[in-house]
């Protein structure tokens, strides 16, 4: 049987399309932001003398990295509500992309902080810097730029892993896919055109993520 491609109804469903690709970007903006805290404050701990502070990270990074994000998507917003803690889709999705995140980017910023050299730290202590200052100026900042490159392709993971939240009603890119798909039945030209959006949200990406590159870290290799 002859299938007759009509992409009119990607056209005609332009404004559902562009309302999830903005709600794709409010929930994985937030939760990169959250998450690349949870990171930094994961490598902290990873990377500290003291035991409890480093189990802590250690126990979080080793739960978050070997279990499915499915299933931590499903425990904070099918599982917490039977203790009594109740989130929106919108809510569960970010806390959970967010605390997945933290967990790959607590190993991520943590090989960043074992490449700084010890005589830098050294060096900084000697010339009066305070433990803050160290750590921004001498530790954090550079270890961020020789991360940057795989920080990045960690983001991008993250972009594309927040399609799962579809599975929770979160209305964003492929919900609304999902959504048409069930009262159209065009899945080609659906599935197709979602899968050309998530490319161009990638290639835009790359872009600013080189464009930031060359602003703050230009000491590292380019993004490609």
């Amino acid at each position: 049987m002859d299938y007759n491609p009509q992409f009119s109804v990607v056209w005609n469903n332009a404004g559902l399309f562009i309302q999830g690709v903005w709600l794709t970007f409010q929930i994985t903006g937030v939760a990169i932001a959250f998450g690349l805290l949870l990171g930094i404050l994961g490598a902290i701990g990873r990377t500290s003398d003291n035991r409890i502070a480093n189990g802590i990270a250690i126990a979080y990074v080793e739960f978050f990295r070997n279990t499915p994000f499915l299933i931590q998507l499903f425990f904070f917003f099918f599982g917490l509500p039977s203790i009594g803690v109740r989130m929106s889709p919108w809510q569960a999705a970010v806390l959970a992309l967010a605390i997945n995140f933290g967990a790959y980017a607590t190993e991520i910023v943590r090989a960043g902080i074992e490449g700084i050299a010890k005589g830098q730290v050294e060096a900084g202590l000697a010339l009066g810097f305070k433990p803050f200052q160290i750590f921004r100026h001498i530790v954090l900042i550079p270890a961020l730029g020789n991360i940057y490159p795989a920080l990045v392709s960690q983001i991008v993971i993250a972009v594309l892993f927040s399609s799962v939240v579809s599975q929770i009603s979160a209305e964003e890119l492929t919900f609304v896919g999902n959504y048409l798909q069930s009262r159209t039945f065009r899945s080609f030209e659906i599935y197709l055109a979602i899968s050309l959006i998530y490319v161009a949200l990638v290639w835009c990406l790359k872009a600013i993520a080189f464009l930031v590159q060359r602003r703050f870290f230009a000491f590292t290799q380019y993004i490609r």
